[in-house]
């Protein structure tokens, strides 16, 4: 730990005797600090729960989002990434009493309870387990052992006692439920070993939750004609496919737009699988002679290169490619997992940013990553039928938020990632970091992905659906005055449009010279009536 200058650094564990409960930090250890691993306290507190794990184990992950210690005021304080306890929260200075802590207060960190795991002697775990073997939190820390490291401890079927809880649903989402009789918990994490990154529950995500979005989409949809849906729809699948390559600083033909457009419309209509992705891939990429397809063999980062080196400035690090095979399986099974637990938007944010932090191509991971989205929402019947709302013109709109949404974990995720440049410019990963990739604090990326999707349903989809309704009413009025062809019509509204609901002076005395002056100004009363003079 890092304590003030005054104080030495004594965060140690020390062995006092064989049983768990006798293994008991150093009195210093719960000592008030201001300054934590370059985190400033709000006020002087003792770290607790994970940060005192972390940091008396020396566990090489990064920190949680928030971090947890015990404060001197009888109050709970929130502040600066920090949640400060009352002396009463205080745990015993111990594995157990942290540990129990965490699990209490701070709901499940995978990654760090698996590097944990990884570090204490297995004994340990069974001796906690057998001291309180009915013990809620004994029973957890038992089956997370076993299920994040797949052994099994020396320990007999728990006794029949109350089921509880993998994760506790008050802190986080879970999913659905499958029973281990041995531990006497219900699963109810929402992946598997491979792949389970977890979202707390926010007062954001509760409301957006309460306010039934997915109903909420099919009464927008209700109210659209079924012929004017059908082209809304079209339109909004153009105009996502369009963004997408745009967030990509693409500016893509119209065929490459178009054909994108029609792969994400039919995205849900299989489930996932690796030959799923080398499609969606293909798709994307057209024309491979310069990209290799397929998973990566090499490393990958996102960021720049050194102007004069050339040496990688990465802003993040994407999982080593001997990890990927793994790492895309496990989240192909997070999605069929998640179909009939996690809230379809929630499940969609984790899919789709797990995938981008693994980046497992060598091109294309944006578009990829966007497409799930939409995969994840038809597929589990939240999208109205026949209709993907363009979540990436969303996105767009909010591509600065979407940036610190990627940064939200890339950033405390690098100073993790050993690594090196290679002589091609690229990186190699010197260290495990597939957990990395596994586990992680998915909650801003899901409050961000409601945010994209109320914003789809109550605004850009009636408002597309209102512009094609104003649309075909200023066709149906200008063709009660002149006749002319689709391409001259929709040269005359681009003119319109514009210029603000006026004709421009060059136009009206070249391409529309043949328009009287009393129907220029009839055209252009029509238009503003039909859309306004904002338009």
């Amino acid at each position: 730990m890092n304590f003030q200058t005054s104080r030495p650094n004594v965060s140690k564990i020390q062995r006092t005797g064989r049983f768990f409960g006798e293994f008991q930090l150093s009195a210093q250890f719960s000592g008030p600090v201001s300054l934590f691993h370059d985190r400033r306290l709000p006020d002087p507190a003792a770290p607790a729960g994970y940060a005192a794990l972390i940091d008396a184990y020396k566990l090489p992950v990064s920190f949680p989002r928030r971090l947890s210690a015990i404060g001197t005021k009888h109050r709970i304080i929130d502040r600066d990434g920090w949640r400060l306890y009352t002396p009463r929260h205080a745990p015993e200075a111990s594995l157990e009493g942290h540990l129990t802590f965490a699990l209490k207060y701070e709901g499940l960190d995978l990654a760090v309870l698996k590097r944990l795991f990884l570090a204490v002697d297995e004994h340990d775990i069974e001796e906690l387990v057998r001291r309180r073997p009915t013990g809620i939190y004994a029973r957890r820390v038992w089956f997370l052992y076993e299920w994040l490291l797949g052994r099994k401890l020396e320990l007999p079927a728990a006794d029949k006692v109350s089921y509880v809880d993998a994760v506790d649903t008050d802190i986080q989402f879970g999913g659905a439920i499958r029973n281990s009789t041995r531990h006497r918990v219900r699963n109810n994490l929402p992946g598997t070993p491979e792949f389970c990154p977890l979202v707390f529950r926010s007062l954001a995500l509760d409301e957006f939750m309460a306010q039934d979005w997915k109903e909420r989409a099919r009464a927008a949809v209700s109210e659209v004609p079924k012929d004017l849906l059908v082209r809304t729809a079209a339109f909004l699948l153009l105009k996502d496919s369009k963004s997408s390559h745009i967030i990509e600083g693409e500016r893509a033909p119209q065929d490459r737009i178009q054909r994108w457009g029609r792969a994400i419309g039919e995205a849900g209509r299989v489930p996932l699988d690796e030959q799923e992705f080398l499609r969606l891939q293909a798709i994307v990429i057209g024309d491979e002679r310069f990209v290799k397809l397929g998973f990566r063999r090499e490393g990958g980062f996102v960021g720049v290169h050194d102007r004069d080196t050339q040496q990688p400035v990465p802003d993040h690090v994407s999982a080593r490619h001997q990890d990927i095979a793994r790492l895309m399986a496990g989240l192909i099974a997070f999605d069929h997992v998640a179909e009939n637990g996690l809230d379809p938007i929630i499940a969609a944010a984790v899919l789709a940013f797990g995938f981008i932090y693994i980046h497992p191509f060598q091109d294309g991971n944006g578009r990829i990553h966007r497409y799930l989205i939409h995969h994840v929402l038809a597929r589990r019947g939240f999208n109205p039928a026949g209709v993907h709302f363009p979540v990436s013109a969303a996105i767009l709109d909010r591509i600065s938020a979407y940036k610190g949404v990627l940064e939200s974990y890339s950033t405390r995720l690098l100073p993790c990632v050993q690594w090196r440049a290679t002589p091609n410019h690229n990186v190699e990963v010197l260290n495990d970091t597939a957990d990395f990739y596994r586990f992680f604090d998915a909650t801003p990326h899901a409050e961000f992905l409601y945010e994209c999707v109320r914003q789809t349903i109550e605004h850009d989809l009636p408002n597309e659906a209102n512009f094609l309704r104003s649309f075909d009413a200023f066709r149906a009025e200008v063709e009660t005055i002149v006749d002319m062809p689709e391409r001259t019509f929709n040269s005359l509204f681009g003119f319109l449009r514009q210029n603000n609901g006026a004709l421009s002076k060059r136009a009206r005395e070249s391409e529309f010279s043949e328009l009287t002056a009393n129907e220029v100004t009839h055209v252009e009363e029509m238009y503003r009536r039909c859309f306004g003079t904002g338009e």
